[in-house]
This record gives C-alpha cells, sequence and structure tokens, in this order.
C-alpha cells in the first residue's frame, strides 16, 4: 500500500488543473538510476494500463505499475510548504537515499 497526503494530492491537482489535466492520473513510478540506484517518477497520464494498480487519495486518482509498487511499499508521498517548498518522498524500505532525497537504494 501506498499514500498519498492530503497535502501532495492538492498540490498535484493544482498542477494538472494549470496544466489544462483536471481530469487526469497521477502515475507514480520507479526507474532505475540517480546517485542512489532508483529514482522517485511522478507522471501525468490520460488513461491508466491494463496492469496498473489504481488508488484514490484526496479525490485524487493514482496509478501505479505492478514492478514499481514492489518498490514503492508503503511510502507516503507528500507536499511541503514553505522555504523549501516540494514534494517529500517518505520511503521506509530505502536503505539509503541522497541528499535531495530524489533517490534511493534497498
Amino acid at each position: 500500500m501506498i499514500e498519498v497526503t492530503a497535502s501532495a494530492a492538492g498540490m498535484v491537482r493544482r498542477i494538472m488543473e494549470k496544466e489544462g489535466r483536471p481530469a487526469g492520473l497521477l502515475r507514480l513510478g520507479v526507474k532505475g538510476g540517480g546517485c542512489s540506484g532508483f529514482s522517485y517518477h511522478m507522471d501525468f497520464a490520460d488513461t491508466a494500463r491494463p496492469d496498473d494498480v489504481h488508488y484514490e487519495f484526496h479525490g485524487l486518482q493514482v496509478v501505479v505499475d505492478p514492478r514499481s509498487l514492489d518498490l514503492l511499499k508503503d511510502i507516503v508521498l507528500d507536499y511541503r510548504e514553505g522555504l523549501n517548498s516540494g514534494f517529500l518522498w517518505q520511503n521506509p524500505n530505502a536503505t539509503k537515499t541522497c541528499s535531495c532525497g530524489e533517490s534511493f537504494s534497498v
């Protein structure tokens, strides 16, 4: 299971509306690379793939491919506002993360 906080869902919806995609999906995933081995990936999609796992958080539709889901198990995607505004990935499975928080290893 993954979690997207109300703050993160709200920010994603604001970005989607600004980009003219208010009815789209948020795709979360993992790609190889980054300074720690894997990097987090967020993208917008118009439709889900047949094997995607579907979630809904605070009115936001989220899809994750099964391969990424193994690496994202129990993560929390949050958004913090202030001087260091941005999305924050909280991954309890990560054994190492980079200083920017965008990549990890397990």
